[in-house]
């Protein structure tokens, strides 16, 4: 079904009623700390998400993921057969340990609620459960079948729910991704780079600096021209960054160097671009007499690109946007998320979570005077018609 105009400003009146509701709730949200490395204690907040995706008219299950507190699934009910999928995907892990709340009690203001993971991304999960209920106490059926996907171990890269993600991204239409929007003004991100971690490692020959350097070759020495070589991949212009972000090695001064190591972050806009940086470095050679150097590391997820499934979904949010009196706009992040995993797969729209500012900062906060308007486009995109549509909406 489609959703006119006077339809739009129906949903948004409704939310901006229930603004103190989702202010209660992300405080709550916030309130339950929920760090990626401390399963026992996200699953407490899974179970909370559960509940309260249940109360909106959804099915839930929980599946195992690796190491991390597992994943939580959920599907609009009832289930209408022969419709095609649409995902929608969010995390509930923080980079902020348990005890910050402590240290850093919530704040509310008329404008803000402030604290650790409430832009990265508890917002989003409030908008996302008032988009449901607003779909379920309204009677719009959408012409998809609605699956959520949240997991919690996005801040390390999601290493355990990556693949299942990809697998429910193959049967899905399109994927709609709760990450913070992009700077003040809320814009929607339709590109995202991809991000690899390298290590470069320098092995060389130990000797006596002062008796018998001679007899040595200096990994540091070595090290210093691999470094060179590395930020002269940088280009600016293509998106390509390269920083060596660590160094570790040596003995003591007195000795020639035997061993350094070298980390590298990298980040780039296309995968051909991934697929030639990556070739550079595994050709790296040493120049110094006596040294090797050896390469670990690659890219694990490929960008987000803006390919013509993701443009075309976002040109859709934009003039969903206008029926909401908002002029969205779009920009590129430099950051990884699981949308990078889902654009491999379908089309996919990120940054619709909260407007705010701070993600991992100490001045972590979302603007709770918008929460109701970026949860009336999440529920009008959910309510648009499917171009190109996938399978009959099975949850895999």
């Amino acid at each position: 079904m489609t959703v006119d105009q006077p339809g739009a400003r129906r949903i948004l009146e409704w939310l901006r009623e229930r603004r103190p509701a989702m202010v209660a709730l992300l405080r709550r949200l916030v309130a339950a700390e929920s760090p990626s490395n401390e399963p026992a204690v996200v699953r407490q907040l899974l179970a909370t998400l559960a509940a309260e995706l249940e109360a909106a008219g959804l099915s839930t299950r929980w599946v195992r993921a690796g190491r991390s507190a597992g994943v939580l699934y959920a599907v609009v009910q009832p289930r209408t057969r022969g419709l095609p999928m649409q995902l929608v995907v969010g995390h509930c892990d923080t980079v902020w340990p348990v005890g910050t709340v402590r240290e850093r009690p919530i704040t509310i203001d008329n404008k803000s609620l402030r604290g650790p993971g409430a832009f990265d991304m508890k917002g989003g999960l409030v908008q996302l459960l008032f988009a449901l209920r607003a779909l379920h106490a309204l009677g719009l059926r959408p012409p998809a079948t609605t699956v959520v996907f949240i997991d919690s171990d996005e801040e390390l890269g999601s290493p355990g729910a990556a693949r299942l993600l990809g697998h429910f991204a193959r049967h899905a239409a399109r994927a709609f991704v709760l990450e913070p929007a992009f700077g003040g003004t809320g814009k929607l991100k339709t590109e995202r780079k991809a991000a690899a971690d390298f290590t470069v490692v320098v092995r060389g020959r130990a000797a006596h600096a002062g008796v018998n350097p001679e007899e040595g070759a200096s990994a540091i020495l070595e090290m210093s021209h691999q470094i060179q070589r590395l930020f002269a991949l940088n280009d600016p212009a293509r998106g390509i960054t390269v920083n060596v972000g660590t160094i570790d090695g040596g003995v003591r001064p007195n000795v020639v160097a035997p061993e350094v190591q070298a980390t590298v972050d990298v980040r780039v806009r296309t995968a051909a671009d991934a697929a030639a940086i990556e070739a550079r470095l595994r050709a790296f050679a040493p120049t110094t007499p006596g040294t090797t150097v050896e390469v670990r590391g690659g890219f694990g997820q490929l960008p987000m690109e803006a390919t013509p499934r993701n443009q075309a979904l976002w040109r859709l949010a934009r003039g969903l946007g206008r029926q909401l009196g908002l002029e969205l706009e779009a920009a590129a992040s430099g950051g990884v998320s699981d949308g990078n995993t889902t654009s491999r797969y379908t089309a996919t729209l990120d940054g619709l979570g909260p407007v705010g500012s701070g993600a991992h900062a100490v001045d972590e906060q979302v603007d709770v005077t918008r929460m109701a308007e970026r949860c009336a486009l999440l529920t009008l995109l959910l309510c648009a018609p499917v171009d190109g549509a996938g399978d009959d909406g099975a949850a895999p």
